[in-house]
């Protein structure tokens, strides 16, 4: 038998530097409800939610992450050259054909090196993050940017009650590379199939040949049937958080091998803030831990929620880096995936710059 080389990576990892871009639009509750049947004050009780920003102009996913990763390479010190993966997490791309990934890559000046998506709902930068610290480990690449992006303005529906007045758009990025200490426990992750259409979609891809070729020949602009859209069913998506997440928060703590009092900051995906307090005190967090809180003026962005509110804490103040965080995502699917990490530096550009 022929003997076969393998790669040697690296046991200790760590997220090197951080990035994200925020659309220049900001929307209030206030300019959502002009369409929603809804109110200021019952969307702030119910989500957290009082602003979200929304792309506008030439703004779209793939400029959002380019941004990101450009600003995250930049701050993590680490030569554009030396980044050797690319993870898109994602859900809004445009595309499925082709994915997201390599143009992302191309865009910033690195066409060639492997890149592609991951559509793991809101936990998929989790997803991501774990992949990408384990592609480190096994010496697939020296360097793994991680992108997570999103356009959840463009796949909702401004009528509905159950998802108009929660999403927004963002993107944010990482740069995981080798490190000293280990910065990134391993991931925590699952899903539940049996609950998955809580998070769904209106339409799919056609299932059979015939209504291919149905769509094939049809003119788009007859379509009765309209463009894509996110659909929830928001209490039973609920229910189903109150019972996984604390046995998923139980896990990471298990399996990161720190306990509960080394926990220095809370980032948890910005999907609801009743959620997130829930959490914070099943957990026995002190009241005084920081915990992200992105949602308010950010909505929940999805795959990017986490790198978004990582780098709001990180830039205003409210998290250092090198303290020991805890992440949890959690979405469509079901999925979820947690882990705990060092928080990487503090940026130099952040995703507040271009806002004033």
């Amino acid at each position: 038998m022929a003997k076969l080389a393998a790669n040697t990576g690296h046991r200790n990892v760590a997220m090197l530097g951080i990035g994200a871009y925020r659309p220049r639009r900001l929307v209030s509750n206030d300019e959502v409800c002009e369409v929603l049947d809804s109110t200021d004050e019952w969307i702030y009780e119910r989500s957290g939610v009082r602003n979200r920003r929304w792309i506008s102009g030439d703004e779209s996913a793939r400029s959002m992450a380019a941004a990101a990763a450009e600003r995250a390479i930049s701050n993590s010190g680490v030569a554009k050259e030396e980044i050797g993966a690319l993870i898109l997490a994602t859900n809004s791309w445009k595309t499925k054909i082709p994915h997201g990934g390599p143009i992302v890559a191309f865009d910033i000046g690195l066409n060639g090196i492997p890149a592609y998506d991951i559509a793991a709902g809101c936990g998929g930068f989790g997803y991501a993050l774990g992949v990408a610290a384990d592609t480190v480990r096994a010496g697939s690449a020296r360097y793994v940017l991680v992108v997570g992006v999103e356009t959840m303005s463009v796949v909702m529906e401004p009528t509905d009650r159950n998802t108009a007045f929660i999403f927004g758009d963002g993107a944010g990025a990482v740069v995981v590379g080798p490190s000293e200490e280990n910065g990134i426990s391993p991931t925590v992750w699952g899903s539940d199939g049996e609950n998955a259409e809580a998070i769904g979609q209106n339409y799919d891809i056609p299932a059979y040949m015939d209504r291919a070729q149905e769509y094939q020949h049809k003119d788009p602009e007859s379509d009765p049937v309209g463009r894509m859209v996110v659909t929830m069913q928001g209490p039973r998506v609920f229910r189903w958080a109150a019972i996984t997440l604390p046995k998923a928060l139980a896990a990471v703590i298990e399996t990161s091998g720190v306990g509960i009092e080394d926990i220095e900051v809370f980032i948890p995906h910005q999907a609801n803030a009743r959620i997130n307090e829930l959490m914070k005190k099943n957990l026995g967090f002190p009241d005084d831990l920081p915990m992200a809180n992105d949602i308010e003026n950010t909505g929940n962005t999805s795959a990017a929620s986490i790198p978004l509110a990582m780098e709001e804490m990180l830039a205003t103040g409210k998290a250092r880096g090198g303290q020991t965080a805890m992440l949890l995502g959690f979405g469509a699917g079901l999925s979820y995936a947690g882990a705990i990490v060092t928080l990487p530096p503090a940026p130099a550009i952040t995703s507040f710059d271009e806002l004033g």
